[in-house]
């Protein structure tokens, strides 16, 4: 066989071997992008807004919880969004979809604990999520105006408020205010912190349906849901006290 000729032959061998290897590597490249892409569209689109207008009471509480699965698995995705978009969105106005009373306590970050974002949460936060006339005016205000769908409160383990309510000593200041919206949640448990946390998000959140006309009205309507809960700073989650 001619020497020229299988020169020639090995070349065009390596040429085809080296066009087959590029098209190879394009054809993966091209593959592994897209899959990225659409990767990152699931991504977004499970961290998408949540929009109050397309909520019921019982999906606004079902997101809330849902949310703090989230969060206690390490699978957030209110961190996703775009922040900057948000804060445009909602300059001039706000639409949170649920209602939250929760302690003061510095363990219990709400947006956190139910993996939302900006404008999704109208918080308010009192040393043992007790109600008084402000806060049962600005619940008000949330569900009335801004259309909350529905309104947890929300109690905690190791509560301060609760301790130093069955302990009753004496305190500085006006501390010893809290003692009585919070000692007919102690008489009915009796001294167990955890159960009388539990007792008091229950009383409050019965207040809030009962004593306000205007969230019991919306509540008849079933506009909005009132619900008591309780948060377990040890593992984050959270659980609905019946």
């Amino acid at each position: 066989m001619d020497i020229q000729f299988l020169k020639t032959r090995c070349a065009n061998s390596r040429i085809a071997s080296n066009d087959l290897s590029r098209r190879c590597f394009v054809r993966t490249t091209v593959t592994a992008i897209a899959g990225s892409f659409i990767g990152l569209g699931a991504k977004l689109a499970s961290a998408r807004p949540v929009f109050q207008t397309e909520l019921s009471p019982e999906g606004a509480l079902s997101e809330l919880i849902d949310g703090n699965r989230r969060y206690v698995t390490g699978k957030t995705t209110a961190h996703e969004h775009d922040l900057q978009m948000l804060k445009a969105k909602t300059a001039e106005k706000q639409m949170p979809f649920a209602a939250v009373l929760s302690c003061a306590d510095s363990r219990v970050p709400v947006e956190l604990v139910f993996d939302q974002t900006i404008g999704h949460i109208f918080v308010c936060r009192i040393a043992g999520n007790v109600t008084t006339p402000e806060v049962i005016a600005s619940l008000e205000y949330g569900a009335a105006v801004l259309g909350t769908r529905v309104i947890l409160v929300l109690g905690h383990s190791n509560c301060g408020a609760v301790a130093a309510t069955i302990k009753g000593s004496a305190v500085p200041g006006q501390i010893s205010a809290l003692y009585p919206r919070i000692r007919p949640a102690v008489d009915l448990a009796g001294p167990n912190i955890e159960a009388a946390a539990k007792a008091n998000a229950k009383i409050h959140a019965k207040l809030l349906a009962e004593a306000s006309t205007v969230i019991g009205g919306l509540i008849k309507d079933n506009k909005i849901k009132v619900v008591a809960g309780y948060y377990d700073v040890t593992n984050g989650m959270v659980t609905l006290v019946d």
